[in-house]
């Protein structure tokens, strides 16, 4: 008897964007196909030719969660707004509403809710459970969405399938967060075809902490290796029968290109030789694969539609000091503020920030320090002191603090409000430089910080 085929297909196309593509049917999931998001600072390598008009064949969007690097605004605005958008049934409508704005159809599914879309192809978005920021290095969190502090609900994973082929994609979900989903997907789905899982941090750890480079490079280490455990955890847990190390793949572009090696985020080609050699993998079980962009996987053949080809890094390299170092941020060419604008901004900023604090009970002696201006600085407690202005000649040797050191037009931005920029999104895109006394992570402190606007 000849085996019918059953024409699922994964095409990737870069960090956590793919098609998912059967009888036809097509879904994008998570696409930012476009440089600039995080304020202009993340970059695709190898550079991609975005033509929005080669997705008006696509049947639907999947968005995960908030982040630019997955919800890229700069994305969707120049794609066919017809195409409805599938997401989760949030309790923060936050993303729900952006989409909209945009001019998009959404489309909200219910937690663990196998929905038909098209020909016989079904999708289940199930939410990852609550946010720990700790666990991504992202320090701020995603308190934008965060109804009540500690409780944050704001990624998505999701499985489609065809009732005989299944494809889970985990998107950003970190395992220690997310294994009780995780293994609701593996009881409701006993044999997965392929598994879409994370490998890189995206987080500003370590490279925009104040550290020595031998200390940088090792935390460096660390994280990759933390993000490669958790990756291994999730192909012992849902046991694919192929698995792609994908999302957070990016580069660094204008002035914090030169960051570009401290990030925890390692080469794909790294993480294959990693995966395929790892005793804690059963080789003959679960088989790695990596693709180039545009380049396919039939699930049902199990071809690759190309031999994958390496990253050249010297050309790489090139690509950052040539092109890359030399764009600009979204905020650079703002008008530069008067003191008393800021000024201004602050004082509605702390006020926000203060009941905040209160609010969630939160009390500390650090001390947050942001650089105002070259030779001023602003000064929030964080026990009900208030704050201060000072001249950095005046600076005290405070016992706890966390200082914070960004360029003022950021700033502006930030103390402005949400629809500006965000202390989360600043920080995902390297544009906030840190230094912590002592080396600790108060999530209270953080959190309330992240209602310091107006």
């Amino acid at each position: 008897m000849v085996k019918q085929q059953i024409f699922m297909k994964l095409t990737f196309l870069t960090s956590a964007s793919v098609i998912v593509e059967d009888k036809g049917v097509k879904v994008l999931c998570d696409p930012w196909l476009v440089d600039g998001e995080f304020y202009g600072s993340w970059a695709h390598y190898p550079p991609l030719d975005f033509k929005p008009e080669d997705f008006d064949d696509v049947d639907f969007i999947y968005i995960s969660h908030i982040h630019p690097d997955h919800f890229s605004t700069k994305t969707l605005t120049k794609m066919n707004k017809e195409i409805p958008v599938l997401i989760h049934k949030y309790f923060s409508k936050f993303l729900k509403n952006n989409i909209k704005r945009l001019g998009y159809k959404v489309i909200e599914i219910d937690h663990n809710k196998r929905t038909s879309l098209k020909n016989n192809l079904h999708i289940n978005i199930l939410s990852a459970d609550n946010c720990n920021p700790e666990l991504c290095q992202k320090y701020f969190g995603c308190s934008i969405v965060e109804n009540n502090f500690a409780a944050t609900s704001i990624d998505s994973m999701c499985v489609m399938d065809n009732e005989q082929q299944v494809i889970v994609n985990t998107n950003d979900c970190p395992f220690p967060m997310a294994e009780t989903v995780a293994s609701v997907i593996k009881n409701q789905y006993k044999n997965i075809d392929m598994l879409l899982v994370g490998y890189s941090s995206a987080s500003s750890f370590p490279q925009c902490f104040t550290m020595q480079e031998n200390e940088k490079m090792e935390a460096r280490r660390r994280v990759i290796q933390q993000y490669w455990s958790q990756a291994e955890s999730y192909v012992n847990l849902l046991k694919p029968r192929f698995y792609m190390p994908f999302a957070g793949r990016y580069v660094l572009s204008g002035k914090k290109s030169i960051l570009n090696s401290q990030r925890s985020v390692a080469e794909l080609e790294d993480a294959y030789e990693y995966f395929t050699n790892s005793s804690k993998i059963n080789q003959k079980e679960h088989q790695c694969i990596i693709l180039n962009s545009k380049s396919s996987f039939d699930i049902d053949t199990e071809q690759k539609s190309m031999q994958y080809t390496l990253i050249d890094l010297g050309e790489k390299q090139n690509y950052i000091e040539k092109v890359l170092e030399k764009r600009i941020y979204d905020y650079e060419n703002d008008d530069t503020a008067k003191f008393n604008e800021i000024e201004d901004l602050i004082s509605k900023s702390f006020a926000r920030y203060e009941k905040k604090r209160i609010e969630i009970g939160f009390t500390s002696k650090t001390v947050i320090i942001i650089e105002i201006f070259k030779d001023k600085l602003l000064i929030i407690t964080a026990n009900g002191n208030g704050y201060k202005i000072i001249e950095k000649n005046e600076l005290i040797e405070y016992e706890k603090y966390v200082k914070i050191s960004l360029d003022n037009k950021l700033l502006v931005r930030i103390l402005k409000g949400p629809a500006y920029a965000h202390w989360n999104n600043a920080e995902i895109g390297s544009h906030l430089v840190y230094q912590r006394k002592p080396e600790i992570y108060e999530r209270g402190l953080y959190y309330s910080l992240s209602y310091f606007h107006s």
